[in-house]
């Protein structure tokens, strides 16, 4: 049956930038990293990593995985995003799973892996459908199998992409269909696990410490070098079917979640001027213990294109301040302006009315 010979470099994917309000030495650091002074990034993330601040841990893990401004260290890096795991770091308790896969310890890695593809990582989706799809490291379901599939190749993945055009070759169409209906599902239940977590997240946020980089989106990613995965086991096919050629993973860092580099600073796109929008869903931009600082990031990036037209609301949230953005005309409308707000760095989750 199908299986993965490589599977390129999955754990390093998807430094990201701190959301506001950042800690200015981890900020410093990913200001570094953008310029390309990768040795002074390391440095401005140290101290804080000391400390015990996930985000720099966790950039301080990708530095050491993708052996930029310090030599590369795969052990040193597992360590870092075991320590920033345990502080609920999400991207780094997905990259710790798909680092453990590919480094041959399955069983501890299958638990991460099935809550990161439950939260919608395409990487761990990909992984998860085969693993499904072979019988190994996961129950046997072609129908789960071909949804995770479904969905990883709709975020980008190329080679779940490939993947799926050989399991069309296997799984009856009666299954394919069941699969649309159960991705659909499964997407739904990943967007509100992703604004669950957001906002679990914004609560436990105390004065003068990050936010969660958590729901911050991953630009797109820069090739990596090929790292070997064990691969799922085949089990036999079908008597009356042939057996399929092997899939060849490409890097699934490739696409959708995978970056070797931390994002940019939102930055205010200009614009003249926006006639005010009439609706009243809204987006929410962050949580803070100090309003000031709610209002240091509406005058960053209320300029961005996709909160043109909308207007600044402070809403109190027992001891912290939300900032949202309101006037949008649908869900839609909110969710579109929230994706282009992520590609350029900024969490945001569609709060709904008000």
């Amino acid at each position: 049956m199908l299986r993965s010979l490589t599977i390129l470099s999955l754990a390093g994917a998807g430094l990201l930038l701190v959301s506001p309000p950042a800690r200015a030495d981890v900020k410093a650091g990913v200001d570094a990293w953008s310029a390309g002074d990768y040795a002074r990034a390391v440095v401005e993330w140290q101290g804080p990593a000391a400390k015990g601040d996930p985000d720099a841990l966790f950039n301080l893990a990708q530095a050491y995985r993708l052996g930029r401004g310090v030599e590369r260290d795969n052990a040193r890096a597992r360590k870092l995003y075991e320590e920033a795991a345990r502080q609920g770091h999400v991207k780094a308790a997905d990259n710790l799973g798909l680092m453990l896969f590919q480094e041959g310890e399955q069983e501890r890695a299958m638990p991460l892996i099935r809550a990161a593809a439950e939260r919608g990582d395409p990487r761990a989706q990909y992984v998860l459908g085969l693993s499904h799809f072979n019988a190994d490291y996961a129950p046997r379901d072609w129908v789960r199998a071909y949804a995770l599939l479904t969905l990883a190749s709709g975020a980008g993945l190329p080679q779940a992409r490939d993947a799926l055009a050989q399991m069309d070759k296997f799984v009856p169409q009666a299954q394919r269909a069941q699969a649309q209906v159960l991705a659909r599902e499964l997407e739904a239940g990943a967007k509100a696990q992703r604004s669950a977590e957001l906002a679990a997240a914004e609560l436990a946020t105390l004065p003068a410490a990050p936010q969660q980089a958590s729901a911050v989106a991953s630009p797109p990613a820069t090739a990596m070098a090929a790292a070997p995965a064990p691969a799922p086991r085949p089990v036999p096919a079908p008597a009356a079917q042939a057996r399929p050629p092997v899939i060849t993973p490409a890097a699934a860092a490739a696409q959708q979640g995978a970056a070797a580099r931390p994002l940019p600073v939102p930055a205010a796109a200009t614009l003249a001027s926006a006639a005010p929008r009439g609706g009243n869903w809204r987006v929410q931009l962050g949580a803070f213990g100090i309003a000031a600082n709610a209002d240091k990031l509406w005058r960053q990036i209320s300029g961005h294109v996709a909160l043109a037209g909308t207007r600044k609301v402070l809403v109190p949230s027992g001891n912290l301040t939300r900032l949202v953005a309101s006037g949008f005309a649908s869900e839609a409308e909110a969710a579109r302006a929230c994706a282009a707000l992520k590609r350029d760095g900024q969490a945001c989750v569609v709060a709904g009315q008000g």
